[in-house]
């Protein structure tokens, strides 16, 4: 749905970008699929250059997490659709953050192993394709609709 006005090609390209910090971040996820199928891994490759600066910043997860909600979702001047595909991709990242906490905990359980590595695989299927999908509504100059999370952007995003 494209209201509050046109988005232009340059909206669509910037309302893109946020959404490497959730792919980046689930990344971590994959590494049992991409052990199982090495050419599964060759498609992220062009990530590497990007996650190795950010895993070479102490803290740049908080950094770039307050500087896109300061920024950019709060910065009435920047395009609605811009500002809303950014906090979608940061309540993306942070519902990542809250999965990898929860498998950290469980990660402590013995014989849970096979239960975590299907539950990592499960999120890191389900970001990628929420990030294919945002990005493809993106670039479409619609907005991306994912339950729950759209509606919590929606609220947040005026």
């Amino acid at each position: 749905m494209t209201w509050r006005g046109s988005t232009t090609v340059s909206d669509r390209i910037f309302a893109c970008l946020p959404y490497l910090l959730p792919l980046i971040e689930g990344l971590a996820f994959g590494r049992y699929l991409f052990a199982q199928f090495p050419l599964l891994a060759l498609l992220f490759l062009p990530l590497s250059p990007i996650q190795g600066i950010y895993a070479s910043i102490p803290f740049a997860s908080l950094i770039i997490f307050f500087a896109l909600l300061f920024l950019v979702v709060r910065n009435e001047k920047i395009s609605h659709f811009i500002r809303f595909n950014t906090m979608q991709a940061i309540l993306l990242d942070i519902a990542l953050f809250l999965c990898f906490i929860v498998l950290e905990v469980l990660g402590s359980i013995p014989g849970v192993d096979f239960a975590l590595e299907t539950i990592s695989n499960t999120i890191f299927i389900g970001i990628v394709a929420a990030v294919v999908y945002s990005v493809a509504q993106s670039l479409f100059g619609r907005y991306a609709e994912i339950p729950a999370i759209s509606d919590a952007v929606h609220m947040q995003v005026r």
